[in-house]
């Protein structure tokens, strides 16, 4: 192609860190490789920074855990990640009567776990039920996890190597069927279905089973579904790709904004304009790999964008920090409950009216969210702190972009009061004792909207999947004729691949497709 200022074999548009995966599989397959980055710095919203001043501890600002990354791929790519079980697997506070309570789940259940469900639910039925359906939901995900770094299996595939049961409950029926037909106690409930909610506006009875799959996304990692921290936060995780695509040989060029990508349908190759600051550069490539929303694509194509298609996010996320721990009602040790995921305001019809509340444009009265405490786990983030000192993590489910679009300011405050009010409840003494401040005295809290993230991370409607998720396999009437489709990242320009969460399997911190991308880069060679 004419009028470039250099060429390479293949150009990534984003440096996140399935940019990154693809960047290092490709680099060592001995292809010249170019990363583009539009901000100073990779790793996208899998990063580690300062949140605080006068303060040196380092908070993953918006993805905090890994779950759905291979082992295989960090194997393959000799990363230096090392990810901590988290010793609790979650605490839920209640109050029934005005009583204090919880329900506590070992990260490997045993005699506590059991007893909790007990005295919680009066019965034996519960737990039995909650052990049962979590043994169905394993044998999917133990099916499904092996075939994330090959080329797409169809339904009728795995649908055949799963008991049919199993496969209705949770992949062609609402999953709100199965939980209330299993469960009977709402909390437990409320429990189990907050996974099919995160990040994703839906009500469990929603016929478009968006639900069902990011319930599946979210138990199917590894086959285990098992989320851990990784130690240095996710910040950590992106530097070992970086490192690794580097030494691989792959340039990475950041505060580089692509500008134009230009491709046609014949195939042979593509152009990508992007500005740095020495002004503009123009790159030639025979395969782009985008690792941007398919939405934002269509706006670097040059294509007709239909606003009312741009994804919308639906998620609160708080980070703080905190002077110590609080205390809760209920008496448990606040280093077991905020070890794993604090749950608040989840029981499930608690979820189910805050759908209905922000449905309706209204801020949810009670607001559904879960609390994570890093520094527990790692308390290497902290860096040189006062005894007593740790993170905190809300994210808040029901926050669709849409409820914060007239007023932004007003409505943030509020559900960020309601979402510290849904754990107030809760404690002995309110939050606001025990959080840290700032150099200028302020309190350390630091909160953000769907329209926080589009802004940081160019993420369409601050959607953290850019868009919505999709089955990790293919219709069996699917075309699979290219490696492009065959592998998931396939758009309508054959130069043109998608290689971020947009990709058939993308969504969370996983490299799934940066991995997929990177296949069918080679197997089209």
């Amino acid at each position: 192609m004419s009028g470039t200022d250099s060429s390479r074999d293949v150009v990534i548009v984003g440096g996140g860190h399935n940019g990154l995966v693809a960047a290092a599989y490709l680099a060592r397959a001995g292809l010249s490789v170019q990363v583009l980055e539009r901000l100073d710095h990779t790793g996208g919203a899998a990063i580690s920074a300062p949140a605080f001043s006068g303060h040196p501890t380092r908070l993953s600002r918006y993805s905090y855990l890994v779950s759905v990354m291979p082992e295989q791929l960090m194997a393959e790519l000799g990363l230096d990640i090392t990810l901590v079980s988290r010793p609790t697997a979650s605490y839920t506070p209640t109050l029934r009567d005005q009583k204090p309570g919880g329900l506590y789940v070992e990260r490997i259940e045993r005699e506590a776990t059991r007893s909790s469900f007990l005295e919680l639910t009066g019965s034996e039925s519960e737990y039995e039920a909650w052990r049962e359906f979590y043994a169905d939901v394993a044998e999917l995900a133990q099916v499904v996890a092996p075939t994330l770094l090959q080329p797409l299996p169809t339904d009728r595939d795995l649908a055949a190597r799963v008991d049919p049961g199993i496969w209705r409950d949770l992949v062609t029926t609402p999953l709100g069927a199965a939980i209330e037909r299993r469960f009977v106690d709402d909390t437990v409930r409320g429990v189990v279905a907050t996974d099919a909610l995160i990040g994703t506006f839906a009500s469990m009875h929603d016929e478009s089973l968006v639900q069902n799959r990011c319930f599946l996304y979210h138990l199917v990692g590894n086959g285990t579904g098992e989320w851990r921290v990784p130690v240095g936060g996710m910040g950590a995780v992106t530097d070992a790709l970086a490192r690794a695509a580097v030494a691989a040989g792959a340039e990475i060029v950041t505060g580089a904004g692509v500008r134009e990508i230009r491709a046609d349908d014949s195939g042979l190759g593509a152009e990508v304009t992007y500005d740095a600051v020495d002004g503009a550069h123009t790159v030639a490539a025979d395969r782009v790999l985008a690792n941007v929303a398919p939405w934002v694509l269509k706006h670097l194509l040059g294509e007709p964008v239909d606003d009312s298609t741009k994804p919308q996010g639906s998620q609160l996320k708080i980070n703080v920090l905190l002077d110590r721990l609080p205390r809760l009602r209920s008496g448990v040790d606040p280093a077991v409950a905020f070890s794993g995921t604090l749950h608040l305001g989840e029981d499930y019809s608690q979820v189910e009216a805050a759908y209905a509340d922000a449905a309706a444009g209204r801020v949810p009265s009670t607001m559904p969210g879960e609390v994570y405490c890093h520094s527990l786990t790692d308390p290497s983030i902290l860096g040189d702190v006062a005894d007593g000192t740790h993170t905190l993590t809300y994210f808040g489910l029901h926050t669709p972009a849409s409820l914060f679009d007239d007023d932004p300011g007003t409505t943030k405050a509020l559900a960020v009061e309601r979402a510290i009010a849904s754990l107030d409840q809760h404690l002995v003494e309110p939050l606001e004792a025990c959080v840290a401040r700032d150099a200028a005295g302020n309190p350390c809290i630091e909160a953000k909207i769907p329209q926080d993230i589009e802004r940081d991370l160019a993420m369409p409607g601050g959607h953290i999947f850019h868009g919505d998720l999709e089955w990790p396999w293919a219709s069996h009437r699917s075309r699979l004729d290219t490696p492009a489709q065959q592998w998931g990242v396939a758009t309508h320009l054959d130069a043109v691949l998608l290689c971020g969460s947009g990709a058939r399997r993308g969504g969370a911190v996983s490299g799934l497709g940066g991995h997929n991308a990177a296949q069918a880069v080679l197997a089209a060679r």
